[in-house]
């Protein structure tokens, strides 16, 4: 167990409202045939989408349903234009909180409203305003906070030094993980991403940021989350520069927040618009003799027509159209916020397939067009460092090494258990999983009992990253959490996704959170078996199996296809499945269960639209979900927590090492067994339609076979 002490700045909003009539809108609808996971990683759809609010709850005073401006600023930012090296002072307030009395006396240019939500019917509904909103605040040390500051500078340990007047570097790009990342361990985190932002904020050695934004492979919370620490950290007064080799909609969403911008002359843009794909392995299965018996509840639980068929179906075509009509609206509005232009003249220059990198720069896309090597020599003339000397960097790790205490961020006594639950669900850990391999029942349980048995922590934030998995483990999760959610305040914070078995999980807190583009919901199960009997034909092999009891060979049979009775029982224990999850979700979110049908049938839906239907208690990301807990606990929202986290990998190299050669010794073995797993039973499934195919994390032996099929069409 690793503690970080964190401040989280803070703000409780208590606004005027205002009333804006909204038409009756068409709510857009995931389906399994969607390739869900193409909507996530850059590779597989790489223009990225970004899930549109169709009710919008949080607006500014101009009456635009916009959200992406800071929303706070108590010190007003000097422009990174001068060419005078300037720090910030600090105050001993630096992460602090204000009270709803302190902001209501405060007018402050770009405060974001509550909206009153009126639809056609003229019922309203209000939602966030009262919870804090946990936005961050940037205070300036006094006198005593800057010596105390450079006192602990000074003993720090040498690996945690920073020449002055450093730009921290970051590459932002690929896979980033919700996880902690141990030093052994490749790849980003958005947790240390998000440290790295707040800590050079207040880091009287660093002078700025330079951003190298690349491909990313990760979801529009995580997305969301990065771009918001960006405008938090501008309030610093300190610049942040981007830089974008290749941009799609995801980058560019990042970029945007930046001061500035540039590409170099050959940078790859395909702004050109967004698209969803539908994929079926129904005739593949077909070709080659495999049957899938697929049992789906929930008329939206798309995830079985993957295996079972050839095309997409109208419901899910009517879905995904207009899923992708909010998406594309809501991204073209956002841009033409930021970039003070009609939405007509975003969707002109989309329309248009630009890909000049000159034209990007004389319609203001780009600040400038310039190598990597240029925008150095820029940075030097600024902070007035002779061209001949090299520019004072610290990177990610390194910068990742420099504990908060050294800044005067740390020391309470209040502290706040942060659990991470990231990846796909099981119950138990398989063979080549490892200690970051998804979500083990068995280990989460373990743990929360821990923190239940506790008495240090005051609170509990339960961050979920993940698209479900097995039912039972879901199940057996939901019943710990709801233990210790009885003991004392537990706040579930959603990332990219938390869907179907990650839904489970976070309707055990006593309050949700998610990001406005998160994915959740999916409450729905699915199950089956394949059928390989013309299979065994094809290729000559024959199996007999000498049972006792009447459905002995239920899952066992997979040379026949099911009986009659066998498919009656099948369907009707994954329907009793469907049942226990509807009616837990309509009991956790105080419901009836025939509204709560409403909003389930394996409906998946982005954060803000499953706040407007009770699913979601509030939007923002993991401060807000530590600022709800403090306010659950009684802790005052202007004092500082220190934030434990409870979830990390192992720094040891041994044990690195050890896990290693324990893959590779176990990797013939699971080859030998593939026949063995084409035939096996994974039990009911409370899993996000889309994802049971491609699981990096923990994936289901369906996902080992179609993965295997779909590289093998791939090579064709």
């Amino acid at each position: 167990m690793t503690i970080f002490s964190y401040f989280i700045p803070c703000a409780v909003r208590h606004p005027s409202t205002i009333h804006l009539r909204l038409p009756k809108l068409s709510v857009p609808l995931f389906s399994s045939t969607s390739r869900m996971t193409q909507l996530l990683p850059y590779p597989a759809f790489k223009n990225g989408i970004h899930l549109h609010a169709t009710c919008s709850i949080i607006c500014r005073s101009s009456f635009s349903t916009h959200f992406s401006q800071p929303t706070l600023q108590a010190k007003k930012a000097h422009s990174f234009l001068h060419k005078t090296r300037r720090f910030p002072r600090f105050s001993t307030r630096a992460f602090d909180t204000e009270s709803d009395e302190k902001l209501s006396a405060k007018t402050i240019e770009g405060e974001e409203e509550i909206v009153e939500l009126v639809d056609d019917n003229g019922s309203s509904s209000r939602i966030d305003d009262e919870y804090p909103s946990g936005e961050f605040v940037y205070r300036e040390y006094d006198l005593l906070g800057r010596f105390a500051v450079k006192l602990k500078m000074l003993v720090a340990w040498p690996w945690q030094r920073v020449k002055k007047g450093s730009v921290l570097t970051m590459n932002i790009r690929g896979e980033i993980s919700d996880q902690l990342k141990s030093r052994f361990s490749s790849g980003l985190s958005l947790p240390q991403i998000s440290e790295n932002f707040i800590k050079a904020a207040y880091d009287p050695r660093i002078s700025g940021i330079y951003l190298h934004i690349e491909p990313l492979n990760c979801g529009w919370g995580k997305v969301e989350e990065i771009r918001r620490h960006i405008l938090d950290f501008k309030k610093s007064g300190k610049f942040i520069l981007g830089y974008v080799p290749a941009c799609g909609e995801k980058e560019y969403y990042i970029g945007s927040a930046c001061e500035e911008l540039y590409a170099p002359p050959s940078a790859y843009f395909q702004l050109y618009g967004l698209t969803v794909q539908a994929s079926f392995l129904g005739g593949v299965l077909e070709n080659i003799g495999i049957e899938p018996q697929v049992q789906r509840i929930g008329k939206y639980k798309s995830a079985g027509d993957q295996l079972t068929r050839k095309n997409i179906s109208d419901e899910n075509r009517e879905m995904l159209t207009a899923l992708l009509d909010n998406i594309y609206g809501n991204w073209v509005e956002k841009i033409a916020h930021v970039k003070g232009k009609k939405k007509e003249e975003i969707e002109n220059f989309i329309n248009e397939g630009v890909y000049e990198i000159e034209r990007l720069k004389e319609d203001g896309w780009i600040t400038d067009i310039k190598y990597d090597d240029e925008v150095i020599s820029l940075l030097k003339e600024r902070l007035e460092i002779p061209s001949d000397k090299k520019l004072p960097t610290v990177d990610y790790r390194k910068y990742c090494r420099v504990k908060k205490w050294t800044l005067g961020l740390t020391g309470s006594r209040n502290q706040i258990a942060i659990i991470r639950a990231s990846g796909s669900i099981s119950r138990v850990r398989g063979r080549l999983s490892t200690s970051s391999s998804g979500i083990v029942a068995e280990q989460f349980i373990e743990k929360i009992r821990t923190v239940r048995e506790s008495k240090k922590y005051k609170a509990v934030v339960l961050r979920i990253d993940s698209p479900g998995g097995d039912a039972l483990a879901s199940d057996l999760m939901w019943r710990e959490i709801k233990l210790l959610a009885s003991s004392k305040p537990v706040i579930a914070s959603m990332a990219d996704v938390a869907a179907s078995g990650g839904y489970y999980m976070a309707m055990a807190a006593q309050t949700i959170v998610a990001e406005n583009l998160t994915l959740t919901g999916s409450i729905g199960v699915v199950t089956g078996k394949f059928n390989l009997e013309r299979l065994y034909e094809r290729i000559g092999f024959n199996k007999e199996i000498i049972s006792r009891g009447r459905y002995a060979e239920l899952t066992a049979a997979e040379q026949r296809p099911f009986r009659a009775d066998e498919a009656e029982l099948f369907a009707k224990s994954a329907q009793s499945a469907y049942r226990s999850f509807r009616d837990k979700a309509a009991s956790s979110r105080s419901m009836k269960v025939d509204k709560m049908e409403e909003v389930a049938q394996g409906r998946v839906w982005t954060g803000n639209d499953a706040a407007s239907r009770g699913l979601v208690d509030a939007i923002g990301g993991l401060s807000r979900a530590v600022a709800i807990a403090k306010q659950k606990a009684n802790i005052p929202l202007d004092e500082q927590v220190t934030l434990v986290e409870l979830t990390r990998p192992s720094t040891s190299l041994p044990e690195f090492l050890s896990g290693f050669g324990s893959s590779v010794a176990e990797a013939d073995k699971a080859i030998r067994e593939i026949v063995q797993i084409m035939t096996s039973y994974d039990g009911i499934q409370a899993r996000m339609d889309g994802i049971m195919l491609e699981q990096p994390d923990g994936a289901s032996h369906a996902s080992i076979i179609f993965t295997m099929i779909k590289n093998y069409l791939r090579s064709l």
